[in-house]
């Protein structure tokens, strides 16, 4: 127990220092509030793929989630933190990501199967900044995608990125998680990807970063 509280406070302040510079280059370099905040999730997302190896109760990982998720809500009221919170949309997302790491955690401690937590952690850590980046850096020809003709904000060549990530990452997940690629192994990526995507496209003010792990450990949990 006295390892796992030590790795618990490492945690704290490896997240801490990440924001900080973070913060630095916001401020010093004059990046955008978009990069920097992506920036973020990418790292923060990525860090945590190893907890089910390192936490063995969720109790450890919801008072991270709880602690992370004040000091978003104190930052942002107390105008600090703007390497996160100065965009102009307006999103959910940053509050929205300790929450959806805690609650997918817990689906995986409660089903003892760890790849629960990873996978979906991997493919919201990568497929998504990158599909966001790749939408906010390409203006010309990536229109819009409608869903029963109503527009979503979601651009066709960033979603299109999110697809073509999510499932390289499943297929190659899965094959290491399986052992063997077979039939199952691509039609399960493949599966992963799609419901992956749509939780992206349908999601709203950075929802997604509930909708698409918790999605994708659905899809696991029926099919894998």
């Amino acid at each position: 127990m006295g390892n796992t509280i030590t790795l618990a406070v490492v945690y704290f302040i490896a997240i801490i220092l990440l924001l900080a510079f973070n913060e630095l280059n916001y401020r010093r370099l004059n990046v955008s509030g978009e990069i920097t905040r992506k920036f973020a999730h990418f790292t923060a997302t990525i860090a945590v793929v190893p907890f089910p190896y390192i936490f063995e109760s969720h109790w450890y990982v919801l008072v991270l989630a709880v602690i992370f998720f004040i000091g978003l809500l104190v930052t942002q009221f107390a105008k600090q933190l703007k390497s996160i919170h100065d965009i102009k949309r307006k999103s959910m997302g940053s509050y929205m990501l300790p929450l959806s790491i805690y609650l997918t955690f817990l689906i995986s401690d409660l089903r003892d199967d760890k790849f629960l937590f990873i996978l979906p952690m991997l493919i919201l850590g990568i497929s998504d900044p990158m599909a966001a980046i790749v939408g906010m850096s390409l203006k010309k020809n990536n229109h819009k995608i409608q869903l029963f003709g109503i527009k979503t904000k979601k651009s066709l060549f960033g979603s299109a990125t999110f697809f073509i990530t999510s499932f390289v990452i499943s297929l190659i997940a899965l094959y290491f998680n399986r052992d063997v690629f077979d039939l199952k192994t691509f039609w399960l990526a493949l599966l992963v990807a799609i419901v992956g995507t749509i939780s992206e496209l349908v999601s709203w003010r950075g929802s997604d970063n509930l909708t698409i792990p918790l999605s994708v450990a659905i899809v696991l949990m029926i099919f894998h």
